[in-house]
């Protein structure tokens, strides 16, 4: 006996939709959901396309947000099963995707194929918005479908983004937000010489060794109850020429925050900035923020929903977590939207051999229309 959501992982993951290229796992999901009555657009921004699709016209729009790209296989002669065969072996679907994410995407639509058949007239409107770019720069993916949104005046309540956060076993966890990401690129300037003559030069890196001893110690918040404290983490760093008798002309540092809700993107910029002033550095910094942090919090629908549906299907409730790097909810989170990522482990992902046992995406397609339908009593009238 086959099932439709494992049927249409194995054709998803087939498809070597390396990003941010689609290979044609777009049109396949279009052509899937175009009988249920959506009305569908392809969006192609520069060289990623995304796909947007909504069914019906009134109530709150809840939205599965998800992403057809993957990863590099690294190399394939290491894989036990060939990275894009989507072969099944003891109860697990292997392949590029299995877990992050098109057994998710698979997911998705086998739950709204079943929840339209029995709720063909439901009390939202649902949505799906598909990208392939959220591997990669994640720059004309799902960050610029939001901005296509504001213009054209539509905007989304309710959002399940199945990136896989469980831990363990399945829907132990989910996500009801991400700490933001900032990284600043820095250049301590000197002046470069003749490492026998120090007086005729300015080595970078021994006026930097001060500061970067004190950019480390920063304490930036405590936490709360949601979050775990803001860190901030030295990426990379380099000086110098290959050459071991030059004194180097500048010091390039890499760091990286990863900071909650108590610490905003200005305190980050003008802390560093101060000491870098405190410690008399000649300097030049570039920023580039991934994302703010954002929290879903339980006083609106989506948390219980979700929560409902874990345990109505599973039998458990999830705890919510706000671990983790970033996702594509950064973008949705901003326009007021409640986000909530849910789906299968993690514990593979990224990795050779990645594979998601086949029970759990069934089993996740299930909790998916479950929570539809919690979604569907509380956009009722009374609900």
């Amino acid at each position: 006996m086959t099932d439709a959501t494992i049927d249409l992982a194995r054709d998803l993951i087939r498809r070597a939709s390396i990003t941010p290229d689609d290979q044609g796992c777009q049109p396949l999901i279009a052509e899937r959901i175009a009988p249920l009555g959506f009305a569908i657009q392809a969006l192609r921004f520069e060289d990623v396309d995304n796909l947007w699709a909504v069914h019906g016209e009134q109530g709150p729009l809840f939205v599965f947000a998800g992403h057809t790209d993957v990863v590099p296989t690294g190399d394939e002669r290491q894989w036990t099963h060939p990275p894009f065969a989507a072969e099944i072996h003891d109860g697990k679907l292997f392949g590029r995707g299995a877990a992050d994410m098109k057994g998710s995407v698979a997911a998705f639509i086998t739950a709204v194929e079943r929840f339209l058949a029995r709720h063909p007239e439901p009390s939202f409107r649902l949505g799906f918005l598909i990208t392939s770019d959220e591997e990669g720069p994640a720059q004309h993916g799902t960050k610029r479908v939001m901005q296509w949104l504001r213009e054209k005046g539509i905007r989304i309540d309710w959002c399940l983004v199945g990136e896989p956060s469980s831990r363990n076993r399945l829907a132990n966890e989910y996500k009801i937000g991400r700490r933001g990401s900032i990284t600043a690129n820095l250049v301590i300037e000197g002046r470069q010489g003749h490492v026998a003559y120090p007086h005729l030069a300015d080595n970078p890196v021994h006026r930097a060794a001060p500061f970067l001893a004190d950019l480390v110690e920063i304490e930036w918040d405590q936490g709360n109850a949601h979050f775990p404290p803001s860190t901030l983490q030295i990426a990379n760093i380099h000086a110098g020429t290959g050459a071991n008798n030059v004194i180097p002309g500048t010091l390039e540092v890499q760091f990286n925050l990863r900071f909650n809700t108590e610490t905003s993107v200005e305190t980050i910029k003008a802390t560093i900035e101060e000491r870098l002033k405190r410690h008399g550095l000649s300097y030049r910094i570039d920023w580039h923020l991934s994302g703010e942090p954002f929290l879903t919090r339980d006083d609106g629908p989506m948390v219980n929903a979700v929560e409902n549906a874990v345990e109505g299907i599973i039998g458990h409730r999830p705890n919510p977590s706000t671990a983790g790097g970033t996702s594509d909810g950064r973008f949705i989170a901003p326009t007021g939207a409640q986000v909530i990522e849910l789906g299968p482990l993690n514990a593979t992902i990224h990795q050779i051999n990645e594979h998601v046992a086949v029970d759990d995406l069934t089993t996740l397609s299930s909790i998916y229309e479950r929570l539809l339908e919690e979604l569907d009593k509380a956009a009722r009238p009374g609900g």
